[in-house]
């Protein structure tokens, strides 16, 4: 298939005469999506006293909102292409609106919950039609830049979470952290109505309903076995069941459609090396980021005694390098001279290094930590967006909805696996050492005398570093190899180019 990077419409040639203020409008409208996959974490306290929420409702209040969300992004994504990306995010935006509201006045668990996993079918749509209608309204040649800017929302949004929420919580009851959405989403309507044009894809296949729901009973199932694995085991009756549902599910997908003419996922997308090795780095850069991040909050706070606050600000220069590096354009301009492959081995690397620093500096104060960060929000500037365009670049300009859920897919995959594997041989290496503390940290500085907090902490450091160097090691490998494949995808491409 060919790898030409998808243009814009024919009759804009130059791009959309509003292209830039468009940008900001689907940049506003994800960053309120990306906000709510983290702000609730901070009102956890409140929601436990205020509606006497157990612990497994305030894991299915969070989770609610990702599993929904990750088991949809396909299917949103093949929706947009083919009803209409305008649409898509009008009703997306709807979506998270209504949810807001009653998740901001719910009175009770159940109503809280249900609102979340609302939010979340706005939130697969809002995610997959902004990069899509991004890939539309702009030319080739602003596609770096572009996509740039549209994954430093997303560091952005993963920072600020925290730091929002705690603000509105130290002002206000915990409901103003979904209701503080409203202004966002009204306004987002409102520019997204006026500014925004439509676009679909011309082909008018047929809708592939059986394929959206196979898609998105697999891909729920396997992101709730990841999900549930840490906190059931990963050899427990529900979690084996959940696993064999989603290999199950996911194959018969996979099968369903290799065999029909309008595939929602065209498995020839996988014949492309661009596409394969840019899926095979994405996959090992979130999984390494996404679960050293996880534990880097747990250290900061339960070993160096930071408060939820205190812990988001000493993170945010991750979020900070990765804004002020790829709203400068500079991310973009390196990609352009160094070429894809390179700039996703070079970020890959810095990201890995910046692992390193963690996991071996943290201990000794937050210098090393501080340097960690910087590496990473430098390494995650240069890669994630290469990775981003050349999975976009490797997909017809007709599948930009299908090839933004591909991504974001990818990302919630890779996040939930670094998490629950890195949080596995972190837990199995504190248990090791504290055989009595059954894996438990809050646990067992609870029932720790002074004399024993000491050799806890020590314990859990010493897990930390474990773990952090396994997610540097895969951030490393994911980056090679994707730059492997990537350079040879060019090498073949020039040979056609040569022949022809």
């Amino acid at each position: 298939m060919s790898t030409t990077p998808p243009g814009p419409p024919e009759d804009q040639p130059q791009g959309h005469p509003q292209r830039w203020l468009i940008l900001g409008v689907i940049c506003l409208a994800q960053l309120t999506v990306l906000l709510d996959n983290t702000v609730l974490n901070v009102a956890i306290p409140s929601l436990t006293r205020e509606l006497g929420a157990a612990t497994s409702d305030i894991q299915w209040m969070i989770n609610a909102y990702s599993l929904v969300q990750s088991g949809l992004l396909l299917t949103a994504g093949s929706a947009a292409d083919r009803y209409g990306r305008k649409k898509m995010l009008i009703a997306g935006l709807v979506l998270f609106g209504i949810g807001s509201v009653v998740a901001g006045l719910a009175d009770s668990t159940g109503q809280l919950i249900a609102a979340r996993a609302g939010m979340g079918v706005g939130g697969a749509l809002l995610l997959t039609t902004t990069l899509a209608v991004a890939m539309q309204v702009f030319t080739p040649a602003e596609h770096p830049k572009a996509i740039g800017i549209w994954s430093a929302v997303n560091a952005l949004g993963f920072a600020a979470g925290p730091l929002l929420g705690g603000f509105i919580l130290n002002h206000f009851w915990w409901g103003a952290i979904f209701l503080v959405n409203l202004p966002v989403v009204a306004l987002g309507l409102a520019a997204v109505v006026a500014l925004v044009p439509e676009s679909k894809s011309p082909r008018g296949d047929r809708p592939d309903l059986l394929g959206a729901l196979l898609s998105t009973i697999g891909m729920t199932a396997l992101v709730y076995a990841i999900i549930s694995g840490p906190e059931h085991g990963w050899t427990s009756g529900r979690v084996l069941a959940t696993d064999a549902v989603a290999v199950l599910v996911l194959a018969a997908f996979a099968y369903w459609e290799s065999r029909i003419p309008y595939p929602m996922l065209d498995p020839h997308f996988f014949r492309d090396r661009r596409f394969t090795g840019a899926v095979a780095g994405a996959v090992l850069i979130t999984f390494g980021m996404g679960g050293a991040l996880f534990l880097l909050t747990q250290h900061l706070q339960f070993v160096l005694g930071y408060g939820p606050l205190e812990a988001g600000l000493r993170t945010a220069p991750l979020a900070l390098a990765v804004v002020a590096l790829n709203f400068s354009g500079l991310s973009a301009k390196w990609t352009a001279r160094l070429g894809t492959p390179v700039s996703i081995a070079l970020g890959m690397t810095l990201m890995s290094a910046g692992l390193v620093s963690i996991a071996t500096l943290a201990a000794h104060g937050y210098g090393g930590t501080l340097l960690g960060l910087l590496l990473i929000g430098a390494g995650a500037a240069v890669a994630n967006p290469a990775m981003a365009h050349a999975i976009m670049s490797a997909i017809p300009p007709e599948k930009a909805g299908v090839g933004a859920g591909i991504n974001g897919t990818l990302a919630e995959f890779g996040n939930g696996l670094g998490v629950a594997v890195l949080g596995a041989i972190l837990n199995s290496r504190f248990a090791a050492l504290i055989p009595v503390a059954a894996a438990s940290l809050p646990a067992a500085l609870a029932s720790a005398g002074s004399e024993e907090r000491g050799r806890i902490t020590d314990a859990f450091s010493s897990g930390l570093q474990t773990s952090q160097l396994v997610g540097a090691v895969a951030v490393l490998l994911g980056g090679l190899l994707a730059a492997a494949l990537l350079r040879r995808a060019e090498r073949a491409d020039s040979a056609v180019a040569v022949s022809a």
